[in-house]
């Protein structure tokens, strides 16, 4: 049976809080136009408490955890073991820059980066921090005064990082004028191709683009540092990038003298069913960040890894916070990892990932409404796209079907995220039991079904994020 949602007791506290929060104002709004033109408004939810594989709402509505923190409990929520490191840590260190646990947290890094040629680490609080240190370490090592980024990747929220994503062009509005120094490249998503090209000839195109034209007509090479990409554009809708590409990437950063830095905040530390997206790919980058994962979703903990020439002596580039490597975040990185290793974690994703890619194989064909699945491990997105029939009426770009599915999935007990584009992202623990990850399938394809049926209407859900105001 169907959730109705928001219950009593969440719709309560959403309406005592929301003259408090941004976007606190629009969902109100939003309901109206979907209830005149004959919807239910998009579904809200509150969290009340989490534990392993589910959350569950005010009301005591149950839900599996598809959403997992924005992809940041790799071991399900509240993993009792984490919480008693960082209780443990606390308690003994409290806060002090210099503790051991930075040193113990580095070593273990260094052991498990991308062919062991890592061995460089600094700390940071969050993703977004990590990727500003990056980009500033680059510019200082190279002497150089250009970083080159891609169309629809993500790489936080910060001023800096606004200006470095590609995320969308309301990303960074009002902010143009900042980004002189970020070059945005073309990447070659696996849908809306331009000028009729197959995938292949779209990936040639963004090569040469990067080889070719970027230098030739943009700026010299000799002024660009580096080139930031993300192994699956995780926010910008789970693309999932081809081998030849970001071995193209490599290749082209060794011909110009560009650092290539992996940003994998979200797409590390097991999200793909490997260590690091990049080990999909046979490349090694010269720099690597590091999050999300990283302290099991309990204390925050993120940084970067390098070469040991770039870390090791450039007294220009700086980076750090009070709360960068605190003994909690450290302590929290270093039990995720020890449970990593004992419960053998990353092949038991990769066990769920088959179980996954089996469940979706079909469902392009099979569902009017689907026009793509995408998937690398655990990171896993499906796309939707308005059918060319009667069922859905013109005019609704393809956002409002994947809103639309997404709610069905919750008000059927599955969280997940759908954004602004036009694709529902899925990020479940990689511990997660099968028998759960099993069940949540059900719930996503029942849900599918009934959207590609007609049963639930498509609605005009407006592009707000999962949270307070409800997606």
């Amino acid at each position: 049976m169907a959730y109705d949602l928001p219950g009593k007791k969440t719709k309560a506290f959403l309406n005592s809080c929301k003259s408090y929060f941004k976007h606190g104002l629009t969902y109100e709004l939003d309901a109206k136009r979907a209830n005149s033109r004959g919807f239910k408004p998009p579904a809200q939810i509150m969290l009340d408490r989490a534990k392993g594989d589910h959350i569950w709402d005010l009301d005591g509505h149950k839900f599996i955890d598809f959403q997992n923190g924005w992809a940041t409990n790799p071991l399900g929520n509240c993993h009792p073991e984490i919480l008693e490191a960082v209780r443990l840590a606390n308690e003994r260190y409290g806060y002090h820059w210099e503790h051991p646990l930075r040193f113990e947290l580095a070593e273990k890094l260094a052991e498990i980066m991308p062919g062991k040629q890592l061995s460089r680490f600094t700390y940071e609080v969050s993703g977004t921090e990590a990727v500003e240190s990056a980009v500033h370490t680059a510019l200082c090592f190279k002497k150089r005064r250009y970083v080159v980024s891609f169309a629809s990747s993500f790489h936080g929220a910060s001023l800096a990082t606004k200006m470095i994503s590609g995320y969308t062009s309301e990303h960074n509005i009002y902010m143009e004028p900042w980004d002189g120094s970020v070059i945005k490249a073309p990447y070659p998503h696996s849908e809306n191709i331009p000028a009729g090209m197959s995938h292949d000839q779209y990936v040639d195109y963004c090569l040469w683009h990067l080889d070719h034209h970027i230098p030739k007509y943009i700026v010299p090479s000799d002024n660009i540092a580096a080139v930031l990409i993300e192994p699956g554009l995780a926010e910008g809708g789970n693309w999932i990038p081809s081998k030849n590409f970001i071995e193209g990437i490599r290749k082209i950063c060794d011909k110009h003298g560009w650092l290539m830095i992996a940003d994998e905040v979200l797409t590390g530390l097991g999200r793909t069913a490997k260590m690091w997206g990049v080990d999909h790919y046979d490349v090694i980058p010269d720099m690597l960040i590091v999050g999300k994962n990283l302290s099991g979703g309990i204390a925050p903990c993120a940084g970067v890894a390098t070469r040991d020439e770039i870390l090791g002596n450039n007294p220009s580039a700086s980076s750090g916070s009070t709360f960068a490597g605190t003994p909690a975040g450290c302590a929290a990185g270093l039990k995720t990892l020890e449970i990593y290793q004992r419960d053998s974690v990353i092949d038991h994703a990769k066990k769920l990932s088959e179980i996954a890619k089996n469940r979706m194989a079909e469902w392009v064909g099979k569902y009017s409404i689907v026009s793509e699945v995408r998937q690398l491990g655990l990171l896993m997105g499906i796309s939707f796209a308005v059918p060319d029939n009667d069922k859905i009426k013109e005019g609704w770009d393809n956002s409002f079907i994947a809103r639309t599915v997404r709610d069905q999935m919750l008000r059927n007990g599955v969280w997940a995220i759908c954004d602004s584009e036009s694709t529902v992202r899925m990020y479940p623990a990689l511990n997660m039991a099968e028998k759960v990850f099993t069940e949540a399938f059900d719930i996503i394809e029942s849900a599918i079904v009934d959207v590609d049926s007609g049963a639930v209407l498509v609605g005009d859900y407006p592009a707000v994020p999962t949270g307070v105001t409800g997606f």
